[in-house]
């Protein structure tokens, strides 16, 4: 198999579309084609269902592309480490929560630009599990995540202490425990967000159940649902005293077994050599 083949084959399974792979790979379509059909002739078996134009891979496809993941990564990291000039250079894929990449990460990145301009970043943010498997699986090169990370393949690094806060509308009373929340709704993120799970927790373990729980894909939608009084919310205190908020919702502290997170860098203890991750970290220091 070439590498080649192997990175066509990468990108349509992840675009799902031979057309937005090919765009992608600023590649002609029957180009993208013609090759991936060459690599299932040669291996024999059919990587994706075809329904038209929507491709669905199959079992034999997953497969090959966890084994795609890891020799595209073996082999960049590999030609980086054979150049006589060690510059970080080349594409970096972080992932970041994303009250993270608002709070914490916008004069990072530009400062890291700034001084490697040699590196392509592509930030990509979602939950914590999410960003997790992100990186096992090859995906992301690193991710922030939020602690504790139970993975002896990942290498962490601690870059960051959040306070989280309970958050309310304005005109909320002072909130104590969770039976001063009994029947209220739960603005979360997505399943998978370690923030979810703790404020979750902290209900179970009042003996308080929420009226309903509520699932938002931005931090700003969640706190202009809380402004409004539709619910309350778990959020870094750093995220909201970058935002003039005061007039809008109330804050309420919480216990510290709840309130105390570490943002975590991690990435893949095998993949050895890459100078713009080395750099990234050294960024955050």
């Amino acid at each position: 198999m070439e590498l080649s083949a192997l990175r066509i084959f990468k990108a349509v399974a992840e675009e799902g579309s031979v057309t937005l792979a090919a765009s992608r790979l600023n590649r002609v379509q029957s180009n993208v084609s013609a090759r991936l059909t060459q690599l299932e002739e040669s291996l024999g078996v059919p990587l994706f269902h075809r329904s038209g134009r929507k491709l669905q891979i199959t079992v034999e496809g997953t497969r090959l592309l966890a084994y795609a993941d890891r020799l595209l990564q073996l082999a960049d990291e590999a030609q980086a480490a054979v150049q006589p000039d060690q510059r970080p250079s080349g594409q970096l894929r972080i992932g970041s929560m994303e009250t993270t990449a608002a709070a914490r990460l916008p004069q990072v990145l530009a400062a890291f630009n700034r001084k490697h301009p040699h590196v392509d970043l592509i930030l990509d943010t979602a939950p914590t599990d999410q960003l997790l498997d992100g990186v096992l699986k090859h995906r992301l090169d690193v991710a922030l995540v939020a602690g504790p990370v139970p993975h002896a393949e990942l290498a962490q690094l601690p870059v960051f202490e959040e306070e989280l806060v309970l958050i309310t509308c304005h005109g909320h009373p002072p909130v104590a425990s969770p039976q001063d929340l009994a029947r209220r709704n739960l603005l979360v993120f997505r399943s998978g967000c370690t923030y979810r799970r703790r404020l979750e927790a902290w209900f179970a373990e009042g003996g308080v159940a929420p009226a309903r729980v509520s699932e938002f894909g931005t931090f700003e939608a969640i706190l202009g649902c809380v402004a409004a009084g539709m619910g309350v919310a778990l959020m870094p205190r750093e995220v909201l005293n970058q935002r003039k908020l005061a007039r809008t919702i109330r804050q309420h502290e919480l216990p510290p077994d709840i309130a105390r997170v570490e943002t975590l860098l991690v990435w893949r203890k095998d993949v050895l050599h890459h100078p713009a991750r080395a750099a990234f970290a050294e960024s955050l220091g």
